[in-house]
């Protein structure tokens, strides 16, 4: 794979968990699944991200029995992790615009 796909993913990786989250809460192994046909990010790179999506409270995380297995850990979008979304949401919006009018030639100049 490209090593610079594979930046831009990261980069935006986060973005798309908590754009995910801000839907329905979910769990690990689900966000990952999603991710994977989305933008192919692997599982092993989504739980350190959700453990310090958790640390700095953009998520909070609560146990949901189930009949396959032991329960679950969900993960649900906090207030502040509402937040980030909407700022990285609209600074995602302007950097692509303005990277995609470069690319068309359409750049602002000063």
């Amino acid at each position: 794979m490209d090593p610079n796909l594979v930046q831009f993913k990261k980069g935006v990786l986060e973005l798309c968990v908590l754009a995910l989250l801000s839907r329905s809460d979910s769990y690990g192994y689900d966000i990952a699944s999603r991710l994977s046909d989305a933008i192919d990010m692997g599982e092993g790179t989504i739980y350190p991200l959700m453990r310090r999506m958790q640390k700095d409270e953009l998520v909070s995380t609560y146990l949901v029995e189930s009949s396959s297995g032991p329960p679950r850990k969900y993960y649900r979008l906090t207030d502040s992790g509402r937040r980030s979304l909407d700022v990285q949401k609209s600074a995602w919006n302007d950097f692509t615009h303005s990277v995609a009018a470069i690319l068309d030639g359409q750049e602002k100049t000063r």
